[in-house]
Parts: structure tokens; C-alpha cells; sequence
């Protein structure tokens, strides 16, 4: 059956592949490190430390990893970040004494880097595997690819709580290493060995992109994802905790939920935004969505102030927002691989991506200091979505800027 698709298709099937079990083990590894070291006393602070590397690494890893594939091939950078996370979570399986804070954080630094070569291999490769001319065909098989990863990540959550509960710590880690072992010997041998490889040498200082499209749509990812993250990663879980009085299990079930929900969404994209009837995106399609969304987070925080019961705002609120999002966010991973150049796409996709990174590290290290500035509660969370308005409202004035064809720069 698989001999008779084409060349293209298999290649995108294994690419597909790496990267959908990349991600069920880095979902499953979040949770089971909040929840295992939530259940040693770690404060939250403790454990929001334990992944600020994470998100560090992952700007660094996107800049010089775009570089990196143009030099390698997209394949040795997908398996590099296979083999990584290997090692990242052959690092937590030492003994019990030796988990502190900095050993667990240098894993997730380790576990930061593995991800965003994952991810900027896989996005870099789909260029290549379709025509320049099939700019439809293009849309769907990124949508797909970046939805399904968002789904399988909310797996992951449910997925690294079962393990947890079924086998204990060491035991889940263990089982994922050697899962993900079996995937990355496979990739080896299935990948093609010059996807990706760069005609001409990019020099190292190619990493910053010199197309005008490319860096409007890198700034107005970055607040894009500034936007959700200041108000979902930390604000949001310890609001429905402490605030709403949900336990543990129905906030991480919730959230889980919440991102397989986004996911399916972004894979349904192409659908949303017209291509049934043969249109692809450009950047007019850009802002109307991003406009579209600023007004989201200032309507939930608009209506936590009114006496309308918080939990319903917040959950419909949440879900409306999600849905809007993960069209935003599906548009943008189509328009970054439609403008990345087909020589060395990767230093376009790494260089847009590592905006993407300063967008979840900005709107992190803000959820938490600006829910606490606020005065946590009602108030923290109103804070947080203004905030995330006002990105917003930066993203849709940078979009304005984006070709309202879809050139291939």
C-alpha cells in the first residue's frame, strides 16, 4: 500500500510521523513533571522554573537551527532533535536524589532544543515535498501537520498522567525513552538524506532574514503568541485553582481538552478560511483574523467585571478564543512556508520561528508577574487579558504590513 503513493507523500508521512511522536512525549513529559514534582512540595514558582530554559533554549535552537538545516538537511536536524529528547529523558532517570531544580532544568533546556529542531525540520520540510505552484495543496498539508500536533500534544497531557498514575515516574520516563528510541532508529533509516541541504552555503550570518514579508510576519508572530501565553500558562491554571476552586485533575484535564480542541481547529483551517471554494490566504486574511481575536480578550475581561458568573465567561470565553486562535495560528504557518525561499528554507522557517519562542517566553514570564502585580485573583486575570489585548492589537497593525498575494520570497 505504501509503495504505491508517491515519493512526496511518503516522505511527508514520515516526516508526519517523527514529529506527531515527538510531540505525544513532550506532553506527556510536561505533565509528568508538574504533577511529580507538585507531589514532592515543589512551590509553583519552583516548577515554572523548571521550564524557563525550556523557552529560552527554544529561541536560541530556532535561530542557529535553521542554519544548522540548510547546512545538514532537514533530516539530521529531525533526527538530532529525536535523539535529543532521548537524552533529555534519559537525564531523568537517575536516581531520586539527584532531581533537583538545576538537573531538572538543564533536561528541559536539553528537551527545549530537541522540540524546536523537531518542529523547524518538519515545517521546513513540507516546502519541499510540494510544488511552488500547488499553494492550495500547501495550505492543507501544514494545517494538518500543525494541528494534529497541537492535538496529539493534549494527548500527551492525558497521556503523562496514565503513565504516571499506571507506573510511577521513573518507570513512565523509561517507557517513553525507549518508544521514542524505536521512532528515531526508524527515521534513520526511512528519511531522505539531502531534504532540506542548501544548494549554496548560507554563512552564518544569514540566520537573521533579509525578506521584508518574512520579518513583518516574525513580529507579529511574536506578539501573536505573547498574546495567549501571558494569560494562559500561568495566570489562567492558577486562576481556575485558586479562584474558581477547581482541583488539580479538571484544570489539567480542561486545559488538555482545550488544546486537542485548538488543534483539531487549525487542521479544519483551510476549510474556515475559504479554501473549499479555492482561495488561499494572503496577508489580508492576516489581519481581518487578528482583528478579529483582539477583541476577545478584552470582552472576557469585560465580563469577569460584571456579575455574570466567572466561570462561564471564562470557559466561553476560552473556548471562543481558542477557536479564533488556532485559525490565526494556522494561517501564519501556512504564510511563513509559502514565503520561506525553496534554497535554505530553513533558515527562513528557524529565523520566524525563534520569534515565535520570544513570543511564549514574553507572554510566560508576563502571565505569571503580572497576575501577581495585579493582585492574582479576578483583578490578576483581568490584567493578563488586557495585556494580551494590547499585543493583539500590536499584531493586527503589523499584519497590515504583510503582501496581500502569496509571493514566494
Amino acid at each position: 500500500m505504501l509503495s504505491q503513493l508517491s515519493p512526496a507523500i511518503r516522505q511527508y508521512l514520515v516526516v508526519t510521523g517523527n514529529y506527531w511522536a515527538f510531540t505525544l512525549t513532550d506532553g506527556a513529559l510536561r505533565m509528568l513533571v508538574v504533577l511529580h514534582f507538585h507531589g514532592l512540595g515543589y512551590s509553583p514558582l519552583d516548577i515554572a522554573l523548571l521550564f524557563l530554559f525550556y523557552e529560552i533554549f527554544g529561541v536560541i535552537t530556532n535561530l542557529v537551527g535553521g542554519w544548522l538545516g540548510a547546512h545538514l538537511g532537514l533530516n539530521r536536524t529531525m533526527n538530532i532533535g529525536l535523539m535529543l529528547q532521548v537524552a533529555a529523558l534519559a537525564m531523568l532517570l537517575v536516581p531520586a536524589a539527584w532531581l533537583t531544580v538545576p538537573w531538572v532544568m538543564a533536561a528541559q533546556a536539553l528537551s527545549g532544543v530537541a522540540k524546536d529542531l523537531n518542529k523547524m525540520s518538519a515545517k521546513s520540510s513540507i516546502k519541499l515535498l510540494v510544488s511552488s505552484e500547488a499553494q492550495g495543496r500547501l495550505y492543507q498539508w501544514v494545517a494538518l501537520l500543525t494541528g494534529s500536533k497541537n492535538a496529539l500534544k493534549g494527548v500527551g497531557f492525558f497521556l503523562g498522567g496514565a503513565l504516571l498514575m499506571g507506573m510511577g515516574f521513573t518507570s513512565a520516563v523509561a517507557s517513553m525513552a525507549v518508544a521514542l528510541t524505536l521512532v528515531w532508529l526508524l527515521s534513520l533509516v526511512l528519511l531522505k538524506q539531502d531534504l532540506g541541504k542548501a544548494t549554496n552555503k548560507p554563512k552564518f550570518r544569514d540566520i537573521l532574514s533579509k525578506s521584508p514579508a518574512i520579518n513583518v510576519l516574525s513580529a507579529a508572530r511574536m506578539f501573536l503568541f505573547g498574546a495567549r501565553d501571558v494569560w494562559f500558562v500561568v495566570a489562567l491554571p492558577v486562576f481556575l485553582s485558586q479562584t474558581l476552586g477547581w482541583n488539580h485533575s479538571q484544570t489539567g484535564g480542561f486545559m488538555a481538552l482545550w488544546v486537542i480542541g485548538y488543534g483539531l481547529v487549525q487542521a479544519l483551517a483551510p476549510r474556515i478560511t475559504g479554501k473549499a471554494s479555492g482561495k488561499v490566504p494572503d496577508g489580508r486574511a492576516a489581519t481581518v483574523w487578528a482583528l478579529l481575536l483582539t477583541l476577545l480578550p478584552g470582552g472576557i475581561a469585560l465580563g469577569l467585571m460584571t456579575a455574570v458568573d466567572p466561570t462561564t465567561v471564562l470557559i466561553g470565553g476560552l473556548l471562543l478564543f481558542g477557536a479564533v486562535f488556532a485559525v490565526n495560528s494556522s494561517l501564519h504557518s501556512y504564510l511563513i512556508v509559502s514565503y520561506a525561499g525553496r534554497d535554505g528554507v530553513s533558515l527562513d522557517v528557524g529565523f520566524y520561528y525563534m520569534s515565535n519562542a520570544m513570543g511564549r517566553l514574553l507572554g510566560t514570564v508576563l502571565s505569571g508577574w503580572i497576575f501577581q502585580w495585579a493582585g492574582q485573583g479576578s483583578a490578576g486575570m483581568q490584567a493578563c487579558l488586557w495585556v494580551s489585548m494590547a499585543f493583539l492589537l500590536l499584531t493586527s497593525l503589523i499584519s497590515i504590513k504583510l503582501p496581500r498575494l502569496n509571493p514566494s520570497v
